[in-house]
This record gives structure tokens, sequence and C-alpha cells, in this order.
């Protein structure tokens, strides 16, 4: 018995925890002159690690000097980038410093290769924290250990495109980011999620924020086509398109990078590398629900289907019964 008060304190420093508006407080502008700040937000599983491993690796080599910052709970962002090998994530390497009296230092959560810089913000443990305020904490740690003094052609920074509340939507609500990078596929789930993002954006922007989206990436394309149809639907351009290729999901799989001049998929990821740097953030255009869905042919989405709405007596079933009437019934005159 004498542990429900504590489950009961516990579940009230949760609801209070991601009810807590952000108190971090980002300059309004680049933290160097030169510096793109440029969020990538895509549906879980869309290959988002994958096609920002291959882009940091390739602004590297073309002379870029380029930080990656995995912003997803999961903290596999920089996993492809260092062979399947996790980085200490920023928010578990200080919680384990601050316990033994430490401070967190850059080598202790930075790590690098090629050229490109990375390191992961992590997350709390399953049902123990907001993913969320999980993030911002991160980003306080990194302004503690001098971010807006960084020297960095590139700041990458992945966030998980499903959700784009809270920390999540931090780059588009305080204009962290200079642009939004998308990242798709040709199925609705991908598309509903990108348009969400772009709903984000476009909903700050008449708040008078200056965010934009800078294009899409079209990943495991297999030609059918609603991805391209989705970026002209709301006016954002295509910067690249990646094939649904057995070579490159093995490659993936096994923690390959295929960004590499001179090889075979060199020229894709370079031509996304330059698109990525050049391309300027536009207003998009987010689409309705219907809108979405007419991109896919009807027997796809089932989007000819009718709604049928339910009544009170199909709610309750068996337990339904006849109810007197107040209505006033005047016999005719």
């Amino acid at each position: 018995m004498t542990d429900a008060p504590n489950l009961k304190e516990f579940d009230q420093r949760l609801r209070d925890e991601a009810a807590e508006e952000p108190t971090l407080e980002i300059p309004q502008g680049e933290p160097t002159k030169k510096t793109q700040v440029i969020a990538i937000y895509g549906k879980g599983g869309i290959g988002k690690s994958f096609t920002l491993a291959n882009l940091s690796y390739m602004m590297a080599q073309l002379g870029k000097r380029v930080l990656l910052i995995g912003c997803d709970p999961k903290s596999d962002t920089t996993s492809l980038l260092f062979g399947g090998k996790a980085c200490p994530t920023i928010i578990e390497t200080s919680a384990k410093k601050k316990l033994a009296g430490e401070e967190v230092k850059i080598g202790d959560v930075c790590f690098k290769r090629g050229g490109v810089f990375a390191m992961e913000l992590g997350g709390p443990e399953v049902g123990r924290g907001c993913g969320g305020r999980g993030i911002i904490h991160g980003f306080e740690l990194l302004e503690k250990l001098g971010f807006h003094d960084w020297d960095f052609d590139y700041v990458l920074l992945d966030f998980l495109g499903d959700v784009v509340c809270g920390g999540f939507g931090l780059p588009i609500a305080r204009d962290m980011a200079q642009k939004v990078i998308l990242v798709g596929s040709n199925d609705l789930q991908s598309l509903y999620v990108t348009n969400n993002v772009c709903s984000a954006v476009e909903y700050f922007r008449k708040m008078g924020g200056n965010v934009g989206v800078a294009g899409l990436v079209i990943n495991k394309d297999d030609g059918t086509g609603e991805a391209k149809a989705f970026a002209e639907a709301v006016n954002i351009p295509i910067l690249a398109t990646i094939p649904a290729d057995e070579e490159l999901r093995r490659k993936s799989a096994n923690y390959q990078i295929v960004g590499i001049p001179g090889t075979k998929w060199g020229p894709l990821f370079e031509g996304l590398a330059l698109a990525v740097g050049e391309a300027l953030p536009v207003r998009p255009k987010p689409l309705t629900q219907d809108g979405l869905l007419d991109l896919f042919t009807p027997e796809a989405v089932g989007a000819d289907f009718v709604l049928d709405p339910a009544t009170d007596a199909d709610m309750r079933g068996k337990n339904a019964v006849a109810k007197k009437s107040l209505e006033v019934i005047y016999d005719d005159a």
C-alpha cells in the first residue's frame, strides 16, 4: 500500500513535465555568419538516418565542416556513420557525470569520422519522462558546451517528424533552424507526416516565424510518383530521389556509407549535398486530408469511402431503451 502515493506523485511529475513550456532562449539568427542550421524531418523508419549519414559524409568530402546532431530519442542517427556503434548520448552522459560530480566535456559526447562531427542528444527511458522535454534539455546542455561559438558550415539536426510539438518542434517554433528538409516516400503515412510538418511551418510563419521548407528528399522511390505529386501540390522542390535499390538496402543494413566521391552512388549524394546547401526556404502550401488522399488511387487508400455516422442506439446496443420525448405535438386545428 505504501507504493500508491509514490506512483501518484510520479504520474503527476510526468504530467507537469510534459506541460511545462520551454525556457530555452535561442538567439534569432545564425550561430556564425556562415553556418546553416538545417532541421530534417520525416516519419520514423523512412530512412532519415541513412540519408543524413551519407549526406553529411559527402559534405565533409567536399570540404565542408559538418556537425550532425541526432535529436530522435531512438539515438540511432549516427549509427550508420560509426559502423553501427552507438554514441554515448548527451542526456545519459550528463546524468552520469552529474552523479559523479563532474562536468561534461565535448570529447565525452562528440565523435568524428571522415570530417563529420556527430553526437546524439538521446532521451528519457521508456515511461520515465517526456521525449520533447529531453530534446530541450539536450540543447540547454549544448549551449553550455558552447554551441553558438562553434565553427561549422552546416549543422544538421535529425528530428522525428511523427511529432511536431514540444521539443520536437523547437527548430520551427523558435526559429532555431534557417530551413527544414523533409524525407518521404511514395506511401500515405510518410507523406502524412511531411504534410504535418509543412502545416507546422506554415502555422509559425503566420505567427511571425522565419523557418521555411527547402525541399523534399524522396527515399525508397519505387517510381509510383505520389511523393513527386505531393511536392508539386505543396509547392516545394525535390532535392534528390533515392531509388528503392537492393544494394542500398543491404549496405544500409550493414552500416556502410555509400555517399563517397568516385563511387556508384557518389554523384547522387554529391548532387544532394549541393542542393541542400543552395536550396532557399519557401512557404509550403499544406494539403487537407482529402487533398492528401487524392494523390493516391482510391483502391490504395480507400479514398472513396463514405463516412457512416453512428447513432445513440448504435452505441448503447442491447442497453438501448426508448425514451419519452419532451417534444410537444399539437393536434391539427
